[in-house]
């Protein structure tokens, strides 16, 4: 579905990001992925290479820094041509409610989950445009959607996500480029099991099968099943979809 597309994902070493990789190559693409940490993107590039060898490659950067997203896309682009996708995967989460929130804390989250995926895809705009079109998949979360309990700056950076998602689709629908987003519940992820490491010992297990009945189909998701979505919204054959948020949760989202 993707044979001949130049993709970049950020936050791609690990969890959803790496999901996507993943699957893109196995699709064809060319894929570069990014994290902040060079030995995270070292340890993804090693599992990954199985799967496209020379096709996939790494850039190290913050996607909330201005300079960094830059370089990052222009590292894509100096590696392999162009840029057909981007996908802004790179994201964190935080369990307070807003007075336990510290604006630090608010900062940080903002400017990771929202300022990143405003700054990549405002650095990514020139490549699509010059590539004749493109797409763009942001990784929002059901957060995004409606408000969750105990996770304020999350919710208010998801849902920044899909409002940033909904006008960029706007914006730039003549000019061929695409803009979507995913929005997933509980994923089986590295951030998931930060949170099941929160909980009192033994109450994990009770955590676990509380959240997972949390979902209409008894379970939580599973990074594939995340990345096949944005596999779609990413081909070609969805070229009539833009400004969507599509929920992949289960079906949390319709009760």
């Amino acid at each position: 579905m993707l044979k001949g597309k130049v993709a970049l994902i950020t936050g791609g070493s690990s969890g959803i990001g790496i999901a996507v990789a993943e699957r893109f190559l196995r699709e064809g693409a060319k894929v570069m992925i990014t994290s902040r940490s060079k030995n995270r993107c070292e340890q993804a590039i090693s599992r990954l290479k199985e799967i496209g060898k020379e096709n996939v490659s790494f850039t190290q950067g913050d996607v909330s820094n201005s300079s960094d997203a830059g370089k990052m896309v222009e590292a894509v682009v100096r590696q392999f041509g162009g840029i057909d996708i981007l996908v802004n995967s790179a994201g964190i989460y935080l369990e307070k409610r807003a007075e336990e929130t510290s604006e630090e804390e608010w900062d940080e989250l903002v400017d990771i989950n929202l300022k990143g995926v405003f700054l990549c895809s405002k650095a990514a705009y020139p490549y699509l445009k010059k590539r004749g079109g493109g797409c763009i998949v942001n990784i929002s979360s059901d957060a995004g959607i409606f408000g969750n309990p105990n996770c304020a700056a999350y919710c208010a950076s998801k849902g920044g996500v899909t409002n940033l998602t909904r006008a960029m689709a706007i914006d730039y629908a003549k000019e061929n480029i695409r803009v979507n987003a995913v929005c997933p519940a509980v994923i089986d992820t590295p951030m998931f099991d930060k949170e099941i490491c929160l909980q009192d010992k033994d109450k994990q297990e009770e955590y676990v099968r509380d959240t997972a009945e949390e979902h209409p189909v008894g379970r939580i998701g599973k990074p594939e099943e995340v990345a096949f979505a944005v596999l779609m919204l990413a081909s070609d054959e969805a070229g009539f979809i833009t400004g969507t948020n599509l929920p992949v949760d289960g079906g949390l989202t319709a009760q």
